[in-house]
């Protein structure tokens, strides 16, 4: 609809340029959200799209849906759904694969199927006649002329809504769950098989330290594979020196009798 024929028809300046600011911005989250291949963009800008419409809906004199778009659908559904995906972790590398056979072909028909039955939709809202106007519908109020639709031109509908929420939410509960097939093992016999069962009894070392064994005398190594000045004891430090030495005099011992030994031979 043209911005003359908003303003002839009763709209406010304020409204249409609300309008041709938050429609484009709104269609461009849409189509962003269909091609993102990463779940937690496409959640971003899902709520791109339901902002949007909160503005539209504040610019309608609507400020009940505007209140609940941003609180129930942004604000808590669409955060926790977010909230989830970032938890649980995305990789944007997962696998495509069509596990079903034909999933592809009968998504984008029911999908067209349900871009005509909306496109029927809008244009029979559109051409069906003059709209009763803002002043009729908010005559007792937003709320108000929400609530007297929903409970009883739309009773059915709603009732049927909410029935298919639960359902929904109660057949989740049931795929989520996962029952136990044998009894949790108490605290004792988690220790008893822990000595007997495995070879390593001693627990493991934390994650980050970089060492291949877990005796006090081995310094922590820094990212670069350096030691980590401080990580040993000066005790320690001192005694692996002195091992050193001892070691080294073997060395030289073992070094002069074979000397020696090679002499003798020689001699002979």
């Amino acid at each position: 609809m043209p911005t003359a024929t908003l303003l002839a028809a009763g709209h406010g300046t304020g409204e249409a340029v609300t309008f041709w600011v938050l429609g484009p911005l709104a269609v461009i989250a849409a189509v962003a959200m269909v091609l993102s291949r990463n779940a937690v963009h496409a959640a971003l800008f899902l709520a791109a799209v339901m902002l949007s419409f909160a503005g539209m809906y504040a610019a309608q004199d609507a400020p009940f849906l505007a209140a609940v778009q941003v609180i129930v659908y942004t604000g808590a559904i669409l955060m926790l759904f977010l909230f989830v995906l970032m938890l649980v972790g995305v990789d944007s590398s997962d696998s495509l694969t069509e596990t079903l056979r034909g999933q592809r072909l009968a998504a984008f028909l029911v999908g067209l199927g349900f871009a005509v039955l909306l496109m029927g939709a809008i244009a029979s809202a559109v051409g069906g006649g003059e709209g009763a106007g803002l002043q009729q519908a908010n005559a007792e109020g937003n709320v108000v002329g929400i609530a007297r639709l929903l409970f009883t031109k739309y009773v059915f509908a709603f009732e049927v809504t909410s029935a298919l929420l639960i359902t929904a939410a109660l057949g989740a509960m049931v795929l989520a769950h996962k029952e136990r097939r044998t009894p949790k093992a108490t605290q004792r016999e988690s220790s008893r098989l822990r000595f007997t069962a495995s070879h390593e009894p001693y627990p493991a070392m934390g994650p980050g330290v970089f060492a291949d064994h877990d005796s006090t005398a081995t310094p922590a190594l820094l990212p670069d594979g350096s030691p980590a000045p401080g990580s040993v004891a000066h005790v320690l430090e001192h005694a692996d020196e002195d091992d050193e030495d001892d070691e080294d005099d073997e060395d030289d011992q073992v070094g002069t009798e074979s000397a020696g030994t090679a002499g003798t031979g020689r001699r002979s």
